[in-house]
């Protein structure tokens, strides 16, 4: 726990430290959200469309939403990451509510879970460690109880592969597992589909039950089928699963706060009991949830001009981030000949990168250098860009070889 608060901390301080240097080439590699080539908030070009539709559309009105959310908005969203083929939607087995976004539908999933669950012996949920931060705090406020399962491996800089599949095996049967569906937060190391196999298999064998949290869908590799892969694999093979989406970073819509929670059931029966209570669980917590953003994206969603707008802009922010990968993996071992190993760098995906560096390295760049990041060499590529990437690169060799 104490390591988890340290990790919050410390990334609150240094972001916190980076707006209050005057120090010219400070650089922040500790944002969580997307930013341009001239560091800058991009406003998705379809957005600004899908605003102007709304502004020119006088029949709108501001009413309260369902207490499961804009109809036309979760239909969609549901088709998004589970497919519009997926049999589970056609069969009428999933239920879907729209959320205060991804945060929201971790947050109701687990009310939800600890609510109505078949618990057998003590209420608890595996983790990745390491995860997001705020994972520990939402299944904690709900009487949850949060375990480690091994995930990354600072050896190899990537997946912890056996350590992930022993602990499905030796889980107590029908344990619950959050599993991030693409660009894992925060190292950036997510499965092989051979892996994600291997992982259905024991989740199926033990009965497990699958919480995806999906935060990154078409911002991790710009494709959005390819980085929904997993989630709709396990829908197809059975696994007992829930489904957390957010809309923050691939629409830009950091803050309106849209998402969605999506429940598997065994029969529509079953499917509708769970909106039953999701609704009760929804009413209580927020009442309503809000239009605006619901709109912009159910527009985008609905609309075959704008759906293709929307996966050209996804493709330019995931293909910037994967640009600064390949950039710098390119200046630290063409150029500088840093010491180590960096395949880890491309070999990443999403917004975040484990540089594998140590905490004392780390220290350094942020001390002597103004290059803000965290403790455990954590970064944001979406810090990065055409001016200071060589800069961060040039104090990152002089770092790993204790120069700096």
């Amino acid at each position: 726990m104490a390591d988890r608060l340290k990790q919050v901390v410390n990334h609150i301080f240094s972001s916190n430290m980076s707006s209050a240097d005057p120090f010219e080439k400070k650089v922040n590699l500790g944002v969580g959200a997307y930013r341009d080539d001239n560091d800058k908030p991009w406003v998705l070009p379809v957005v600004r469309k899908a605003e102007q539709i709304l502004l020119n559309t006088p029949s709108l009105d501001h009413e309260y939403l369902p207490i499961t959310g804009l109809p036309e908005f979760t239909t969609a969203a549901a088709k998004l990451i589970l497919g519009s083929d997926s049999n589970a939607i056609m069969e009428g087995r999933v239920t879907t509510v729209q959320t205060i976004s991804g945060t929201g539908a971790n947050h109701l999933g687990a009310l939800f879970l600890e609510r109505f669950y078949p618990w057998v012996g003590k209420k608890e949920i595996y983790l990745s460690d390491p995860t997001w931060a705020n994972h520990q705090a939402i299944f904690k406020n709900v009487g949850i109880t949060p375990i480690n399962y091994p995930y990354y491996d600072p050896k190899t800089i990537g997946l912890d592969f056996n350590g992930f599949l022993n602990a499905l095996k030796n889980a107590p049967n029908k344990s619950i597992f959050l599993i991030h569906a693409c660009a894992h937060n925060p190292t950036g190391v997510d499965p092989s589909k051979e892996q994600w196999n291997a992982i259905a298999d024991m989740m199926l064998e033990k009965g497990h039950y699958g919480f995806f949290d999906c935060a990154y869908q078409g911002f991790a590799s710009g494709n959005l089928d390819n980085d929904a892969w997993a989630v709709r694999e396990f829908v197809k093979r059975g696994v007992n699963m829930l489904v957390c989406q957010s809309f923050a970073k691939n629409a830009g819509l950091y803050g309106e706060r849209v998402g969605a929670l999506h429940v598997l059931s065994s029969s529509k029966e079953a499917a509708d009991r769970v909106k039953s209570q999701l609704s009760v669980l929804q009413r209580s917590e927020i009442s309503n949830p809000p239009t605006y953003g619901a709109r912009i994206v159910n527009l985008i969603l609905n609309d075959a001009e704008l759906f293709e707008e929307w996966k050209r802009d996804i493709a330019t922010m995931a293909g910037r981030i994967i640009d600064m990968r390949q950039q710098l993996y390119k200046v630290l071992t063409d150029e500088l000949k840093t010491p180590g190993n960096w395949d880890h760098i491309v070999n990443q995906i999403g917004m975040f990168s484990f540089t594998g560096i140590t905490p004392q390295q780390s220290q350094a760049l942020v001390e002597k250098a103004h290059i803000y990041m965290t403790a455990n060499g954590r970064i944001s590529m979406t810090g990065l860009n055409g001016k200071n990437l060589r800069y961060f690169a040039g104090c990152l060799d002089k770092a790993v070889r204790g120069e700096l």
